[in-house]
């Protein structure tokens, strides 16, 4: 089993916690925090993506 690289366990930690939020902010019928949640999401993903491109092309993936 390969190493555990762990900046992609706290992105996908954020995400989830942002799936969550938007969970929560549909039951608090929301629209705001519902908005703000999935911004949040995006650009969560986002970023995990783009570190795995730039340790990708690092030739660390």
């Amino acid at each position: 089993m390969k190493d555990i690289k762990w900046i992609f366990v706290f992105y996908s930690l954020a995400a989830l916690l942002a799936m969550a939020g938007i969970g929560v902010a549909v039951g608090l019928r929301s629209i705001p925090l519902i908005l703000l949640a999935v911004l949040l999401l995006c650009g969560i993903m986002g970023m995990g993506f783009k570190k795995k491109k730039e340790m990708r092309e690092a030739g660390l993936l």
